[in-house]
């Protein structure tokens, strides 16, 4: 009896805690879908429901061009990061070469130094070569951290990698490219995807090196809401991010159901 009541005490305390941490989690989130239906245009107190803001947000011209520019920099940098961190994740992966160790080491630099000295470090770096700071040097600042999560995504599904599978394709008399493109990268391909898919979470949301880095008319989407704080972020900005949310729910939940149909296919 006694056993049994303390394994309802721990599992009611075990729900308990994960109840508290869904909250923390998504609370605020909520407050940020509700407030997009407020009425008050100071957004401070919820005030009555509306939907003017969903309606109304894409007329404003200044936020609409950093959703602009925050999605052409994460994709342009999730895309020349994935390239290169692939190639260099397979190149550590599979050969042995003079300062591998050192290469290894100073991966995680760009990702355990604090953002704000990796920041001026490439705003030194762009004005000693005398580079025009906007988008294109935003681009490479974001492309400089987020390609060690891409090489460690991908060196983490070449762990598991059989390597017959390109001998074998070697001897069928495939080269080296087709046997990349072929054998290789399907095979690490959720690797690289999940690199991806952190670089380009990473670059959509980055205030640090995007400030550093940005210059006349490049702001983003993150910078713009930073400088709505200090007068009173409007709803707009609410709905922009509800809208956001959902397109990110909606995409969450296709791929769990992708995995899902693959799980019960028995294909993975």
């Amino acid at each position: 009896m006694i056993k049994q009541k303390k394994k309802k005490t721990v599992g009611a305390l075990r729900n308990l805690y994960i109840m508290l941490l869904i909250l923390f989690l998504y609370v605020p989130i909520a407050m940020v879908v509700l407030f997009s239906f407020n009425t008050s245009e100071m957004n401070i107190v919820f005030e009555g429901f509306t939907l003017k803001w969903y309606g109304s947000f894409y007329e404003n011209r200044t936020l609409m061009e950093s959703l602009e520019n925050t999605l052409i920099i994460a994709v342009a940098s999730t895309f020349i990061s994935v390239v290169i961190g692939t190639i260099g994740a397979v190149g550590l992966g599979k050969y042995d070469f003079f300062g591998k160790k050192m290469v290894d080491a100073l991966l995680y630099v760009p990702i355990v130094i604090p953002e704000i000295v990796l920041g001026v470090a490439l705003l030194s770096l762009f004005t000693l070569m005398d580079l025009y700071m906007g988008l294109g040097t935003m681009i490479l600042g974001h492309v400089t951290f987020c390609i060690p999560f891409v090489v460690i995504s991908v060196r983490a599904r070449l762990a598991g990698f059989d390597k017959s599978l390109e001998e074998a394709s070697m001897d069928l008399g495939g080269n080296h490219l087709a046997t990349f493109c072929n054998v290789t990268l399907p095979l690490i391909m959720p690797g690289v995807v999940s690199g991806a898919m952190l670089s380009m979470s990473l670059s959509l949301d980055d205030i640090v090196i995007s400030f550093f880095c940005s210059g006349p008319g490049s702001t983003t989407l993150p910078l713009k809401i930073l400088d709505m704080v200090k007068h009173g972020v409007s709803p707009e900005v609410n709905a922009l991010s509800s809208i956001i949310t959902f397109i990110i729910i909606i995409c969450i939940s296709l791929d769990a159901g992708a995995q899902l149909k693959k799980v019960k296919l028995g294909t993975i």
